[in-house]
Protein backbone atom coordinates (compact mmCIF):
# COMPACT_ATOMS: atom_id res chain seq x y z
CA UNK A 1 0.00 0.00 0.00
CA UNK A 2 2.48 2.55 0.90
CA UNK A 3 4.38 1.56 -1.89
CA UNK A 4 1.17 2.16 -4.71
CA UNK A 5 1.21 5.87 -2.22
CA UNK A 6 5.09 6.37 -2.77
CA UNK A 7 4.27 5.75 -6.74
CA UNK A 8 1.44 7.78 -6.96
CA UNK A 9 3.17 11.06 -5.21
CA UNK A 10 5.67 10.70 -7.25
CA UNK A 11 3.88 10.46 -10.12
CA UNK A 12 2.27 13.75 -9.40
CA UNK A 13 5.25 15.42 -8.57
CA UNK A 14 6.51 14.91 -12.07
CA UNK A 15 3.47 16.08 -13.02
CA UNK A 16 3.37 18.84 -11.59
CA UNK A 17 7.09 19.73 -12.05
CA UNK A 18 6.18 19.02 -16.42
CA UNK A 19 3.79 21.41 -15.68
CA UNK A 20 5.57 24.06 -14.22
CA UNK A 21 8.87 23.88 -17.59
CA UNK A 22 8.68 27.46 -18.70
CA UNK A 23 7.24 28.15 -22.05
CA UNK A 24 9.91 27.84 -25.17
CA UNK A 25 8.69 31.82 -26.77
CA UNK A 26 9.63 30.67 -29.93
CA UNK A 27 9.90 27.43 -31.68
CA UNK A 28 11.42 27.95 -34.96
CA UNK A 29 12.12 26.43 -38.46
CA UNK A 30 14.70 27.23 -40.57
CA UNK A 31 14.54 25.87 -44.09
CA UNK A 32 15.24 26.31 -47.65
CA UNK A 33 12.34 28.09 -49.08
CA UNK A 34 10.35 25.78 -50.91
CA UNK A 35 10.33 25.69 -55.17
CA UNK A 36 8.26 26.81 -57.26
CA UNK A 37 6.32 23.68 -58.09
CA UNK A 38 6.23 22.53 -53.97
CA UNK A 39 4.19 25.97 -52.98
CA UNK A 40 0.85 24.58 -52.47
CA UNK A 41 2.26 21.50 -50.83
CA UNK A 42 4.79 23.61 -48.43
CA UNK A 43 1.36 26.16 -47.29
CA UNK A 44 -0.34 22.91 -46.66
CA UNK A 45 2.22 21.85 -44.58
CA UNK A 46 2.39 25.39 -42.77
CA UNK A 47 -1.39 25.30 -41.91
CA UNK A 48 -1.85 21.43 -40.84
CA UNK A 49 1.51 20.33 -39.63
CA UNK A 50 3.18 23.41 -38.47
CA UNK A 51 0.71 25.64 -36.61
CA UNK A 52 -1.05 22.75 -34.85
CA UNK A 53 2.94 21.79 -33.69
CA UNK A 54 3.08 25.28 -31.91
CA UNK A 55 5.61 27.01 -35.09
CA UNK A 56 5.64 30.64 -34.54
CA UNK A 57 8.43 31.71 -36.64
CA UNK A 58 9.43 30.19 -40.22
CA UNK A 59 12.63 31.18 -41.64
CA UNK A 60 12.93 30.66 -45.09
CA UNK A 61 16.44 30.90 -46.41
CA UNK A 62 15.22 32.33 -50.04
CA UNK A 63 18.65 33.46 -51.14
CA UNK A 64 18.47 33.59 -55.17
CA UNK A 65 15.00 31.99 -55.14
CA UNK A 66 13.14 34.65 -56.24
CA UNK A 67 11.82 36.78 -59.02
CA UNK A 68 13.78 40.09 -58.20
CA UNK A 69 12.66 43.14 -59.61
CA UNK A 70 15.62 45.19 -58.90
CA UNK A 71 17.91 42.72 -59.93
CA UNK A 72 16.97 40.49 -62.35
CA UNK A 73 20.15 39.08 -62.88
CA UNK A 74 20.25 37.67 -59.72
CA UNK A 75 16.96 35.52 -60.36
CA UNK A 76 17.71 31.87 -59.71
CA UNK A 77 16.42 28.90 -61.81
CA UNK A 78 12.28 29.09 -62.01
CA UNK A 79 12.03 31.35 -59.30
CA UNK A 80 9.53 32.26 -56.54
CA UNK A 81 6.81 34.95 -57.74
CA UNK A 82 5.53 37.31 -55.83
CA UNK A 83 2.42 35.49 -56.07
CA UNK A 84 3.98 32.69 -54.64
CA UNK A 85 5.58 34.69 -51.47
CA UNK A 86 2.05 36.56 -50.96
CA UNK A 87 0.78 32.94 -50.35
CA UNK A 88 3.35 32.15 -47.57
CA UNK A 89 2.87 35.58 -46.05
CA UNK A 90 -0.85 35.38 -45.57
CA UNK A 91 -0.36 31.93 -44.56
CA UNK A 92 1.43 32.83 -41.94
CA UNK A 93 0.26 36.00 -40.71
CA UNK A 94 -3.39 34.08 -40.45
CA UNK A 95 -1.58 31.48 -38.19
CA UNK A 96 0.45 34.32 -36.11
CA UNK A 97 3.63 32.55 -37.73
CA UNK A 98 6.81 35.22 -37.84
CA UNK A 99 7.68 34.52 -41.30
CA UNK A 100 11.41 35.55 -41.55
CA UNK A 101 13.08 35.63 -45.06
CA UNK A 102 17.06 35.05 -45.37
CA UNK A 103 19.53 36.18 -47.82
CA UNK A 104 23.20 35.01 -46.96
CA UNK A 105 24.90 37.75 -46.94
CA UNK A 106 29.26 38.23 -46.70
CA UNK A 107 30.23 34.80 -47.06
CA UNK A 108 28.55 31.84 -48.58
CA UNK A 109 29.23 33.67 -51.82
CA UNK A 110 29.66 30.01 -53.73
CA UNK A 111 29.15 26.44 -53.08
CA UNK A 112 31.17 23.34 -54.68
CA UNK A 113 32.52 24.05 -57.79
CA UNK A 114 30.28 27.24 -58.55
CA UNK A 115 30.21 31.05 -57.68
CA UNK A 116 26.62 32.11 -56.56
CA UNK A 117 24.28 34.37 -58.42
CA UNK A 118 26.01 37.64 -56.75
CA UNK A 119 29.54 37.01 -57.80
CA UNK A 120 28.61 35.33 -61.19
CA UNK A 121 26.90 38.38 -61.76
CA UNK A 122 29.42 40.86 -60.21
CA UNK A 123 32.81 39.05 -59.99
CA UNK A 124 33.79 42.70 -59.26
CA UNK A 125 32.98 42.01 -55.39
CA UNK A 126 34.66 39.07 -54.83
CA UNK A 127 37.06 39.12 -51.70
CA UNK A 128 39.45 36.71 -53.37
CA UNK A 129 39.52 36.81 -56.90
CA UNK A 130 42.25 34.81 -57.91
CA UNK A 131 41.32 31.67 -56.05
CA UNK A 132 39.82 29.87 -59.06
CA UNK A 133 36.61 27.79 -58.79
CA UNK A 134 37.95 24.15 -59.08
CA UNK A 135 36.59 22.07 -61.32
CA UNK A 136 35.98 19.47 -58.72
CA UNK A 137 35.77 20.31 -54.85
CA UNK A 138 37.30 18.77 -52.29
CA UNK A 139 38.17 19.90 -48.64
CA UNK A 140 40.40 20.78 -47.31
CA UNK A 141 42.37 22.21 -50.65
CA UNK A 142 45.36 24.36 -51.03
CA UNK A 143 43.21 27.51 -51.42
CA UNK A 144 41.53 27.03 -48.12
CA UNK A 145 38.20 27.70 -50.47
CA UNK A 146 35.09 26.58 -48.44
CA UNK A 147 32.89 28.99 -49.29
CA UNK A 148 33.87 32.88 -51.14
CA UNK A 149 32.89 35.99 -49.45
CA UNK A 150 32.36 39.65 -50.85
CA UNK A 151 34.67 42.24 -50.31
CA UNK A 152 32.60 44.42 -47.44
CA UNK A 153 34.51 47.33 -48.72
CA UNK A 154 33.81 47.17 -52.08
CA UNK A 155 32.02 50.54 -52.96
CA UNK A 156 29.36 49.37 -54.73
CA UNK A 157 28.42 45.92 -53.27
CA UNK A 158 26.17 47.43 -50.99
CA UNK A 159 24.20 49.11 -53.96
CA UNK A 160 23.19 45.69 -54.98
CA UNK A 161 22.85 43.94 -51.24
CA UNK A 162 20.18 46.57 -50.22
CA UNK A 163 18.32 46.24 -53.16
CA UNK A 164 17.73 42.53 -53.03
CA UNK A 165 17.29 42.86 -49.19
CA UNK A 166 15.09 45.97 -49.31
CA UNK A 167 12.90 44.07 -51.77
CA UNK A 168 12.74 40.98 -49.97
CA UNK A 169 11.89 42.73 -46.43
CA UNK A 170 8.83 44.25 -48.65
CA UNK A 171 7.13 41.56 -50.19
CA UNK A 172 7.41 39.31 -47.19
CA UNK A 173 5.96 42.32 -45.29
CA UNK A 174 9.03 41.45 -42.68
CA UNK A 175 9.54 42.35 -39.38
CA UNK A 176 12.95 40.38 -39.15
CA UNK A 177 15.27 39.91 -41.69
CA UNK A 178 18.29 36.85 -41.26
CA UNK A 179 21.29 37.81 -42.82
CA UNK A 180 23.37 34.41 -42.39
CA UNK A 181 26.78 35.37 -42.13
CA UNK A 182 27.85 31.99 -40.49
CA UNK A 183 31.33 30.23 -41.87
CA UNK A 184 33.06 33.33 -42.66
CA UNK A 185 36.87 32.30 -43.82
CA UNK A 186 37.58 34.74 -46.15
CA UNK A 187 37.67 38.41 -44.80
CA UNK A 188 40.29 40.40 -44.62
CA UNK A 189 42.69 38.92 -47.15
CA UNK A 190 45.99 40.25 -47.39
CA UNK A 191 45.85 40.17 -50.99
CA UNK A 192 42.40 42.34 -50.94
CA UNK A 193 43.18 46.32 -52.24
CA UNK A 194 40.78 47.49 -49.74
CA UNK A 195 40.64 44.71 -46.94
CA UNK A 196 44.42 43.99 -46.55
CA UNK A 197 45.78 45.13 -42.91
CA UNK A 198 42.45 45.65 -41.65
CA UNK A 199 41.26 44.17 -38.10
CA UNK A 200 38.95 41.07 -39.23
CA UNK A 201 36.66 41.74 -36.71
CA UNK A 202 36.32 45.56 -37.28
CA UNK A 203 35.16 44.45 -41.16
CA UNK A 204 32.75 41.55 -39.36
CA UNK A 205 31.59 43.92 -37.26
CA UNK A 206 31.26 47.06 -39.59
CA UNK A 207 29.43 45.34 -42.11
CA UNK A 208 27.12 43.63 -39.24
CA UNK A 209 26.53 47.14 -38.11
CA UNK A 210 25.80 48.65 -41.82
CA UNK A 211 23.35 45.82 -42.64
CA UNK A 212 21.29 46.71 -39.38
CA UNK A 213 21.07 50.07 -39.99
CA UNK A 214 19.60 49.54 -43.35
CA UNK A 215 17.11 47.15 -41.76
CA UNK A 216 16.39 49.24 -38.71
CA UNK A 217 15.22 52.07 -41.28
CA UNK A 218 12.78 49.46 -42.53
CA UNK A 219 11.70 49.12 -38.60
CA UNK A 220 12.70 45.22 -39.20
CA UNK A 221 15.29 43.33 -36.88
CA UNK A 222 18.18 41.69 -37.93
CA UNK A 223 19.16 38.43 -37.15
CA UNK A 224 22.63 36.74 -37.60
CA UNK A 225 24.29 32.86 -37.21
CA UNK A 226 26.50 33.06 -33.96
CA UNK A 227 29.41 31.53 -35.19
CA UNK A 228 31.63 34.15 -36.04
CA UNK A 229 31.53 35.59 -32.36
CA UNK A 230 32.72 33.20 -30.91
CA UNK A 231 36.31 32.50 -29.91
CA UNK A 232 37.23 28.85 -31.78
CA UNK A 233 40.58 28.37 -29.79
CA UNK A 234 39.51 29.45 -26.26
CA UNK A 235 36.01 27.17 -26.54
CA UNK A 236 37.60 24.62 -28.14
CA UNK A 237 34.56 24.75 -30.54
CA UNK A 238 36.71 24.76 -33.95
CA UNK A 239 36.64 26.47 -37.04
CA UNK A 240 33.14 25.85 -37.94
CA UNK A 241 31.01 26.33 -34.93
CA UNK A 242 32.97 29.21 -34.40
CA UNK A 243 36.05 31.52 -35.37
CA UNK A 244 39.72 30.77 -36.06
CA UNK A 245 40.51 33.92 -37.70
CA UNK A 246 39.65 36.42 -35.10
CA UNK A 247 36.42 37.87 -35.96
CA UNK A 248 35.08 36.51 -32.60
CA UNK A 249 36.03 40.24 -30.91
CA UNK A 250 33.16 41.33 -32.87
CA UNK A 251 30.97 40.24 -30.14
CA UNK A 252 31.51 43.56 -28.61
CA UNK A 253 30.99 45.71 -31.62
CA UNK A 254 27.47 45.10 -33.03
CA UNK A 255 24.37 46.22 -31.93
CA UNK A 256 22.84 44.38 -29.17
CA UNK A 257 19.30 44.56 -30.99
CA UNK A 258 21.07 41.76 -33.22
CA UNK A 259 19.52 38.55 -32.56
CA UNK A 260 22.17 35.44 -32.57
CA UNK A 261 21.07 31.95 -33.56
CA UNK A 262 23.38 29.77 -31.94
CA UNK A 263 23.74 26.57 -33.61
CA UNK A 264 25.91 23.71 -32.09
CA UNK A 265 25.18 20.03 -33.94
CA UNK A 266 27.70 17.83 -32.22
CA UNK A 267 27.25 18.90 -28.45
CA UNK A 268 24.89 20.83 -26.41
CA UNK A 269 27.18 23.63 -25.91
CA UNK A 270 26.38 26.33 -23.70
CA UNK A 271 27.33 29.38 -25.45
CA UNK A 272 23.97 31.13 -25.41
CA UNK A 273 24.33 31.70 -22.15
CA UNK A 274 27.32 33.68 -23.22
CA UNK A 275 25.14 35.60 -25.86
CA UNK A 276 22.73 36.67 -23.00
CA UNK A 277 25.16 38.54 -20.70
CA UNK A 278 26.44 40.01 -23.51
CA UNK A 279 22.76 41.53 -24.18
CA UNK A 280 21.71 40.10 -26.89
CA UNK A 281 18.61 38.12 -27.53
CA UNK A 282 19.48 33.88 -28.48
CA UNK A 283 18.08 30.90 -30.18
CA UNK A 284 19.47 27.73 -29.68
CA UNK A 285 19.82 25.85 -32.70
CA UNK A 286 19.83 21.45 -33.57
CA UNK A 287 20.17 19.99 -36.43
CA UNK A 288 20.12 16.44 -36.97
CA UNK A 289 21.06 14.75 -33.66
CA UNK A 290 17.98 13.76 -31.55
CA UNK A 291 19.29 13.61 -28.78
CA UNK A 292 21.91 16.72 -28.56
CA UNK A 293 18.12 18.71 -29.38
CA UNK A 294 16.38 17.33 -26.96
CA UNK A 295 19.60 18.27 -24.70
CA UNK A 296 19.57 21.80 -25.91
CA UNK A 297 16.02 22.01 -25.58
CA UNK A 298 16.05 20.87 -21.83
CA UNK A 299 19.29 23.58 -21.16
CA UNK A 300 17.06 26.40 -22.69
CA UNK A 301 14.05 25.52 -20.07
CA UNK A 302 16.73 25.63 -17.33
CA UNK A 303 18.37 28.98 -18.59
CA UNK A 304 14.62 30.43 -18.77
CA UNK A 305 13.58 29.32 -15.39
CA UNK A 306 16.73 30.15 -13.72
CA UNK A 307 17.40 33.04 -15.41
CA UNK A 308 17.66 36.84 -13.77
CA UNK A 309 14.66 38.85 -14.37
CA UNK A 310 16.99 40.80 -16.81
CA UNK A 311 18.38 37.82 -18.55
CA UNK A 312 15.26 35.61 -18.99
CA UNK A 313 13.61 36.83 -22.10
CA UNK A 314 17.00 37.31 -24.04
CA UNK A 315 16.55 33.23 -23.89
CA UNK A 316 13.94 33.27 -26.94
CA UNK A 317 13.86 29.59 -27.61
CA UNK A 318 14.56 26.83 -30.27
CA UNK A 319 15.05 27.43 -33.71
CA UNK A 320 15.21 23.60 -35.97
CA UNK A 321 17.56 24.06 -38.67
CA UNK A 322 17.66 21.78 -42.01
CA UNK A 323 19.72 22.01 -44.49
CA UNK A 324 17.84 19.66 -47.54
CA UNK A 325 14.94 20.77 -49.89
CA UNK A 326 12.03 22.07 -48.68
CA UNK A 327 10.32 19.26 -50.26
CA UNK A 328 12.22 16.54 -48.74
CA UNK A 329 11.55 17.60 -45.50
CA UNK A 330 8.09 17.88 -45.79
CA UNK A 331 7.94 14.07 -46.99
CA UNK A 332 10.39 12.64 -44.42
CA UNK A 333 8.50 14.58 -41.63
CA UNK A 334 5.26 13.14 -42.63
CA UNK A 335 6.22 9.43 -43.18
CA UNK A 336 7.85 10.13 -39.64
CA UNK A 337 4.59 11.17 -38.27
CA UNK A 338 2.44 8.71 -40.10
CA UNK A 339 4.68 6.00 -38.73
CA UNK A 340 4.86 6.77 -35.18
CA UNK A 341 9.17 7.78 -35.38
CA UNK A 342 11.74 7.24 -37.71
CA UNK A 343 13.14 3.91 -39.25
CA UNK A 344 16.20 2.12 -37.49
CA UNK A 345 18.78 3.29 -38.58
CA UNK A 346 17.51 6.38 -40.15
CA UNK A 347 16.83 8.59 -36.53
CA UNK A 348 19.57 10.91 -37.59
CA UNK A 349 17.52 13.67 -39.91
CA UNK A 350 16.23 17.09 -39.25
CA UNK A 351 12.86 15.75 -40.08
CA UNK A 352 13.24 13.21 -36.68
CA UNK A 353 14.49 15.63 -34.79
CA UNK A 354 11.95 18.23 -35.32
CA UNK A 355 9.72 15.39 -34.77
CA UNK A 356 11.24 14.28 -31.49
CA UNK A 357 11.64 17.38 -30.60
CA UNK A 358 7.65 19.27 -31.11
CA UNK A 359 6.92 16.00 -29.33
CA UNK A 360 8.33 16.70 -26.43
CA UNK A 361 7.48 19.91 -26.26
CA UNK A 362 3.81 19.23 -26.40
CA UNK A 363 3.95 16.41 -24.18
CA UNK A 364 3.56 13.21 -26.07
Amino acid sequence: MRTTILIFVLSMLSLALKAQEPEIPVLGLCIAAPERGFVKEFDKFIREELAPLGVNTLVLRVDWNYEYETHPELRGDDPLTRKDVKTLVETCQDLNINLVPQINLLGHQSWANHPGKLLEAYPQFDETPWVQMPVEYKWPNDDELYCKSYCPLHPEVHDVVFDIVGEIVDVFEATAFHAGMDEVFYIGDSKCPRCSGRDKAELFAGEVNLIHNFLAGKDCSMWIWGDRLLDGKVTGYGMWEASMNNTHRAIDMISKDVVICDWHYERPDLSAVMFAMKGFTVLTCPWRNPDIALMQLENTRLFISTATRDMKDRYAGILQTEWGSAGKFVNEFLEIKKNGGAPEGKESTAANTFYLLTSEIAGD
